[in-house]
């Protein structure tokens, strides 16, 4: 005797999405296909898929990062925070270790924000960091010769003497920068800010102390969060940038034409030096 096997209807319904972006890493410019740091062009396709679905009902933001360009967090925040108006889907993010500096950018772009415990929350400032190697080069018998066309095109170069003037411009780029920064901190929190705390000196809180001064809504992690705000049979569906290292760097400059050789050198110092980079911005954090 033949058995039919039965199954219940539910088990072919379409569920709710929950949409997870995961912003993992400092921010920089992009760097072709393996490029490390967190940038807008490698993950355009992942944010419009993100809000794609009619299913969608929330996208999760997961955010793990010190920080970097202003340029490249401002286009991601941006990107997702017009997609979330036009499409009137809510948008909540979740800060892990860190969500600092551009991470915290990244963050205002969600509706509401949770923390963990131990995650280090805000650093809503504007840092330059640079060295002054004009007497090493004297010593060892380098002269420094740069020629330009344009009064202020060089600025803060390390091979020559800091002046005052250089120091000037470079501090009103960075209020320039601070207050484009705290204005999309402002509208994105609004009346939630602490009115009584100095929010955008550039100071970081932990877990709970974020929520008490206005940066964050609560302490809580991104299943449990979700499945109570939307019901425990929503599904969670994962939406990334492009992925690799330096193998898939040096693929993107062999297609590009350049010699394999030269592709190896260049692909191994662009690499470290993403490295170093990254490494500095985890550090001021403590981790």
């Amino acid at each position: 005797m033949k058995r039919t096997l039965f199954k219940p209807a539910s088990w072919f319904a379409k569920r709710d999405e929950i949409s997870v972006l995961r912003l993992y890493g400092a921010i920089g410019a992009p760097r072709g296909i393996g490029g490390r740091t967190l940038s807008h062009p490698p993950l355009e396709k992942a944010i419009e898929a993100a809000f794609a679905s009619k299913r969608v009902k929330a996208v999760a933001l997961a955010i793990n990062s010190p920080g970097g360009a202003p340029g490249q967090s401002s286009l991601i925040a941006r990107h997702i925070r017009r997609l979330a108006d036009e499409k009137d889907i809510p948008v909540i993010a979740f800060c892990e270790d860190v969500a600092a500096s551009g991470g915290y950018l990244l963050a205002c772009a969600a509706d509401e924000i949770f923390v963990n415990e131990y995650s280090i929350t805000g650093s809503i400032g504007v840092i330059s960091a640079s060295f002054g190697a004009q007497d090493a080069i004297a010593r060892i018998g380098i002269e420094r010769r740069v020629h330009t066309a344009g009064e202020h095109k060089v600025l803060m170069d390390p091979f020559t003497e800091q002046t005052a003037e250089d120091v000037a411009r470079l501090k009103a780029l960075q209020r320039d920068i601070h207050d484009r920064f705290i204005d999309w901190v402002q509208t994105s929190r609004g009346a939630r800010l602490a009115e009584d705390v100095a929010l955008f000196e550039g100071d970081v809180w932990v877990g709970q102390r974020a929520v008490d001064v206005g940066l964050a809504d609560g302490v809580g992690e991104m299943r449990p969060v979700l499945h109570e705000q939307f019901g425990k049979d929503v599904t969670f569906r994962e939406h990334g940038g492009r992925k690799g290292g330096l193998v898939a760097r040096l693929l993107d400059r062999r297609v590009s034409g350049g010699g394999i050789g030269a592709d190896i050198g260049a692909g191994a110092a662009d690499a470290a030096g993403e490295a170093i980079e990254a490494r500095l911005a985890w550090a001021r954090y403590g981790l």
